[in-house]
């Protein structure tokens, strides 16, 4: 599993620190992949979460770092406050000297708050207990590479897929889209063990919760998108419509 993780904190030996640690966990843990960004004040962090091209799992974060003025304020809770606020839902881990934002934290649904100098074996503990938990989370996103950046997205809110070539085109339900840089076929087998998405012909992939209507010549989706079914597609594609309403397996 690859997991995206944020840094951020004002001394740079406490960011080596963290990553160091991580790299440790990473190296015992076979089949876990961090991808790690370093971020040396809250409103780097900040800016490059609110372009929406990144979606970090984890962000470990100092309480106390410089303001605007050089004195030291809180800026990791103001910041985190700011995170939730948008919508973010990464874990939290604070990492501080200080006990005074304990009970702040649990107001920005902080997964754990520590206290310096943290240790590998905490750090190790709480990773376990997290990745587990983001594990179960993520079995409903997909985490794809689309135009240049590592992005989740979230199996139900894929209305159908399209090839263009070696690129595919995801329509989602809110009536974006974003284009990933894959095979169809490798994105049909991330897509397999959600029973609602069938392939129709070499171009579609589409979810069966979303086909309002269909026809010996092609199905309508919601949002207005009509597909024409292959020669011989539509018998098979009720089929797998109809068991997948009545869950016949």
């Amino acid at each position: 599993m690859t997991y995206l993780i944020a840094l951020c904190d004002d001394e740079t030996i406490e960011l080596n620190k963290t990553e160091k640690i991580l790299d440790a966990y990473e190296q015992e843990h076979s089949g876990t992949d961090f991808v790690i960004e370093r971020f040396e004040s809250a409103d780097d962090l900040l800016h490059r979460i609110e372009d929406k091209n990144y979606v970090p799992d984890l962000i470990f974060m100092d309480i106390f770092m410089p303001g605007e003025e050089g004195e030291q304020v809180s800026c990791g809770m103001q910041t985190a406050k700011k995170l939730r606020n948008m919508g973010n839902q990464a874990k939290l881990f604070f990492l501080t000297t200080s006990k005074e934002y304990a009970l702040e934290a649990f107001d920005v649904e902080a997964s754990h708050y520590l206290l310096k100098p943290v240790t590998q074996e905490k750090i190790f503990d709480v990773l376990d207990k997290l990745l587990k938990e983001k594990e179960a989370e993520r079995k409903r996103y997909l985490l794809l590479k689309l135009e240049g950046r590592i992005a989740r997205v979230a199996v139900d809110d894929i209305v159908y897929c399209e090839a263009q070539g070696k690129t595919q085109r995801l329509q989602l339900l809110d009536g974006g889209e974003c284009m990933a840089r894959m095979t169809m076929t490798d994105l049909f087998g991330q897509l397999l063990p959600f029973q609602k998405f069938v392939r129709i012909g070499a171009a579609f992939i589409v979810n069966l919760e979303y086909i309002d209507s269909l026809n010996t010549h092609d199905i309508c989706l919601t949002g207005g998108r009509k597909i024409y079914l292959p020669r011989g597609a539509y018998k098979g594609l009720k089929e797998q419509y109809f068991n997948y309403y009545c869950q016949i397996p």
